[in-house]
């Protein structure tokens, strides 16, 4: 909803050409379940006037039936609008809400605080400038505290604010306040924190929200709605390195070739001496293209077309720098990652990672450690399950160009997509690059297993004469990789053993094994369950 203003009636096109000057603040809300977040957003867009009347008729119904203030209004159920979250009490989609102040537009991300939720606030929190934290005070500093904090820090939110709420339940203790700000201080500094602030504040009263507490007298900080009207956002952004992602080469006519994207960073004008990578070819920029016309400058978060003075060979998922910068061309990197699929992430299983407008094929080649959200300990790991944190060994079939996280949140990102479902099973973000030079692990049996989805293993094969092959074909038709092995052949040992180092599903009669070097052995006969050798067998 816009700031009501005066010039809307007087002036509508001066108000709207002001409006869409505006400076963008995106923030998320978070911390640990009943903290009151959505009820600090709904006591946000209650005291700027930004709900309408019949909005908050229907909420003041609804207060009625599910609310959770008693008599007062639920301001929280503006917010929570799945039915479940509703019937609940609690946040479990990430709700986006829109309003906007005389001096900012404002996009706010109410984040679910549940552990099994992680992903949907690591979800929110990508795109954000700002996070609120809410902390009960009468808890304290939790559990849920420290995880929202670690995920704000790892994706790069330069400022936080920490909301001490509830403070009416506590009487509005000074006292209370200092202390859980010293807690929340202690733990936060192996953080690497930037702008930290502490406003305590009642979300369903309103105190220190928009309007200053008569109950909180001794705090003589700014409310909350003055924090986000003068943070200043605009020096995060980077506006020193220009990046621009290919993401079509627009050819309308014979005599027009441009390359359109959206500038992901940085600053080009016409001039400038650019290179693509990754192939690392040079020009010079001869136009910034836009539908409203050719622009002096082009800025970060803009779409536009460049065109060059040269015709050299780009396409889609190239990226356009400024010749001088540094920045890094790799298939081999280092990587945090924030796991978000039902099925575990295994090292040596294919992936297609995407990085702004290129997406290539690769997979995790190990993984560095596992981060407990909970404690902020690192811990050995074979595998990241649904929520889990971990830096990982990134390889790609090919050079990707790209920047660290910490100092390009655009082009340091990256999203990792299931090949059959082509669903979205993690977010990365780019801890360092690794030489493609530098030395490489050998492929090892397991890892040409884990390519193939399967299980390295012998199976021994007890029934009549055709079961050998029926089962073959069983495995087969399931998605495996097996071979039968003739153990009539002298040579049957030898071949067996190559098959196993190849990842493959070796099928032979039952037998004894004590010449063959094998670590997994199953064994079947035509009672078994065919299925339940393909599960065992499945990765």
């Amino acid at each position: 909803m816009s700031h009501q203003s005066d010039l809307i009636a007087s002036d509508i096109q001066e108000y709207l050409h002001r409006h869409e000057q505006k400076e963008i603040l995106r923030f998320l809300t978070c911390g640990s379940v009943d903290d009151g977040k959505s009820t600090l957003i709904g006591r946000l867009l209650h005291d700027t006037s930004m709900i309408y009347e019949d909005q908050l008729a229907s909420v003041e119904n609804d207060s009625k039936r599910v609310g959770t203030q008693g008599e007062k209004v639920d301001l929280a159920l503006l917010v929570d609008g799945l039915q479940a979250e509703r019937e609940q009490g609690i946040t479990i989609d990430v709700a986006y809400r829109y309003f906007s102040t005389e001096n900012r537009k404002y996009i706010i991300a109410d984040t679910p605080g549940h552990e099994q939720y992680t992903r949907n606030m690591a979800t929110g929190a990508s795109t954000c400038d700002m996070a609120i934290i809410l902390v009960d005070a009468r808890q304290g500093v939790l559990t849920q505290t420290r995880r929202h904090t670690y995920i704000a820090s790892l994706l790069g939110i330069k400022h936080l604010v920490v909301a001490i709420n509830k403070m009416d339940l506590v009487g509005f203790s000074q006292e209370r306040f200092e202390e859980i700000r010293n807690q929340y201080l202690d733990f936060s500094e192996s953080l690497n924190l930037g702008d930290v602030r502490f406003v305590p504040v009642s979300a369903l009263d309103g105190d220190n929200v928009v309007h200053r507490s008569e109950q909180a007298d001794w705090y003589t900080g700014q409310t909350l709605m003055e924090v986000m009207e003068s943070v200043e956002v605009a020096n995060d952004r980077n506006l020193d390195d220009f990046r621009l992602p290919v993401q079509y080469v627009s050819r309308p006519d014979l005599d027009f070739r441009g390359y359109a994207g959206t500038i992901a960073s940085g600053v080009v004008k016409p001039g400038d001496r650019v290179k693509v990578l990754p192939s690392g070819l040079e020009s010079a920029v001869e136009r910034v293209v836009t539908y409203d016309g050719d622009l002096a400058k082009g800025f970060a978060g803009q779409a536009v077309t460049l065109t060059l003075e040269d015709e050299i060979d780009i396409s889609r998922g190239d990226m356009l720098v400024h010749a001088q910068d540094d920045i890094s061309v790799s298939s081999h990197l280092n990587a945090s990652v924030v796991w978000m699929a039902e099925q575990s992430m295994k090292p040596g299983r294919q992936y297609l990672i995407k990085f702004a407008t290129a997406k290539v094929a690769g997979s995790f080649s190990g993984i560095n450690h596992r981060v407990d959200i909970n404690t902020l300990e690192q811990q050995d790991a074979n595998e990241l399950a649904l929520n889990e944190i971990g830096s990982c060994q990134l390889v790609l079939t090919q050079p990707v160009v790209f920047d660290r996280y910490q100092d390009n949140r655009q082009t340091g990102a990256f999203i990792v997509i299931d090949r059959l479902s082509n669903a979205t099973v993690a977010a990365g973000m780019v801890e360092s690059a690794v030489n493609d030079g530098d030395t490489v692990d050998q492929v090892r049996a397991s890892d040409r297993a884990n390519r193939l989805g399967q299980q390295s293993a012998v199976v021994l094969v007890d029934g009549a004469d055709g079961y050998l092959q029926k089962v073959e074909r069983h495995l087969f038709d399931s998605g495996l990789l097996p071979v039968v092995v003739d153990q009539q052949d002298q040579y049957w040992i030898q071949k067996a053993q190559a098959l196993l180092l190849a990842g493959l599903v070796v099928l032979v009669a039952k037998t004894e094994l004590k010449d063959l070097d094998v670590e997994v052995v199953h064994s079947i006969n035509e009672s078994d369950s065919l299925s339940t050798l393909v599960n065992s067998l499945s990765l």
